[in-house]
């Protein structure tokens, strides 16, 4: 089943919530604009949208991008978001645009060179995504191949200043165990930088 027929099946949220950590770092982000890559039903964007960000949203599905301009009207963020309709492994990332970017629960690690050639000096890259585990872990994909491998998303970040990272294993709602692991690192380099302090957020 593709994204489109999930989407319009409600079988993934249709609002949800944005990462804790990302909420919890917010106020650290220079200005600018944001992207959301693989934005789903709008969960990081909106929150960005909501935050002063001008975000461009991409996505593949068009039924998803279209729950995410109605979430964004809902929430009187509309004229901040740009939906964009793209293929995120041939996307044309532009060079120097973004202030933020958010990934989440996309292995976009293919891409990630490009998608930091995007950031503005300074500009913060937050990924989130599933891991590989030894545990029983049903949710996300049914396959390894699309998850990460331990401190695998943390060695593509090392080009970076790393200021948060984690792996762990969440019991859900559902009933659903996640392994998963985020990442927020910055654009910038140097033997001595300033460090925004340990922000406490649930999740």
């Amino acid at each position: 089943m593709d994204w489109d027929e999930r989407f319009r099946r409600g079988e993934y949220p249709q609002d949800p919530d944005p990462s804790p950590l990302l909420r919890a770092y917010v106020e650290d982000f220079p200005d600018g604009r944001a992207m959301d890559v693989a934005t789903g039903t709008g969960r990081n964007a909106l929150f960005l949208a909501e935050a002063g960000y001008e975000v461009d949203a991409l996505d593949q599905s068009r039924e998803g991008l279209r729950v995410t301009r109605e979430n964004a009207r809902e929430r009187g963020v509309a004229d901040r978001l740009s939906p964009v309709q793209t293929d995120v492994p041939s996307h044309g990332f532009p060079t120097e645009r973004y202030a933020v970017v958010t990934v989440s629960f996309y292995r976009a690690v293919d891409r990630f060179p490009d998608i930091k050639e995007a950031l503005v000096p300074g500009g913060y890259l937050f990924v989130e995504h599933h891991l590989r585990s030894t545990d029983e872990t049903p949710s996300g994909p049914s396959t390894d191949r699309y998850r990460f491998a331990a401190n695998e998303l943390l060695h593509a970040c090392l080009d970076l200043t790393v200021l948060y990272y984690d792996e762990t294993t969440e019991e859900r709602p559902d009933d659903r165990r996640r392994a998963s692991t985020r990442i927020l690192a910055r654009k910038s380099t140097g033997t001595a930088q300033s460090y925004p302090p340990r922000h406490q957020h649930d999740g």
